[in-house]
């Protein structure tokens, strides 16, 4: 391929959409998560154009079509090796080889849980790995944010501007 994409999320679809329309012919691998964190988010308030907001696998869908619509070749595997040494770049999947001579990487990122059986059952219902997409509901609201790193005290700034009081539980393993 002349333009190959890792990840199947936003700014995965959002690069085949671009490579395509400007004849890169682009072939767009999708890795083990298709269609990225917004799979498991509900509402998604925060799109433009959405005035009434739009389900996160929808979202994902109308990404994908998009993608398709210009020629994107989506692919169904998983990249575990990857050969930077010489060109064409070589990637090897859970099942094929692929050779590009350019590459784009759109992996994102996932929130890492406390492992806690209520974080399933309260998830989006209180329970949230993204302040920037969630922070809008907990306004005026006493959080909590957990993490051992940098992400949670970047996110634990951003909720102070929301937020009545957040209170941030460092963890480390």
């Amino acid at each position: 391929a002349k333009v190959l994409i890792l990840g199947s999320g936003p700014a995965g679809y959002t690069a085949a959409v671009y490579a395509a329309r400007a004849n890169l012919n682009p072939v767009l691998i999708t890795g083990m998560a298709q269609g990225g964190q917004l799979m498991t988010t509900t509402e998604v308030d925060n799109w433009p154009a959405d005035v009434h907001g739009v389900q996160g696998p929808d979202l994902m869908q109308r990404f994908l079509e998009h993608a398709e619509r210009f020629k994107t070749q989506i692919i169904f595997d998983h990249i575990n090796k990857v050969d930077f040494s010489k060109r064409p770049f070589t990637l090897t999947g859970d099942s094929g080889t692929y050779t590009c001579d350019a590459l784009i990487l759109a992996t994102g990122a996932s929130a890492k849980y406390l492992g806690l059986p209520s974080e399933e059952a309260f998830m989006g219902k209180g329970v949230s790995g993204c302040a920037t997409c969630d922070g809008f509901f907990y306004r005026d609201q006493d959080v909590c944010v957990v993490g051992g790193g940098n992400t949670a005290v970047e996110e634990a700034l951003y909720l102070s501007n929301i937020a009545r009081k957040v209170t941030l539980v460092h963890r480390r393993d």
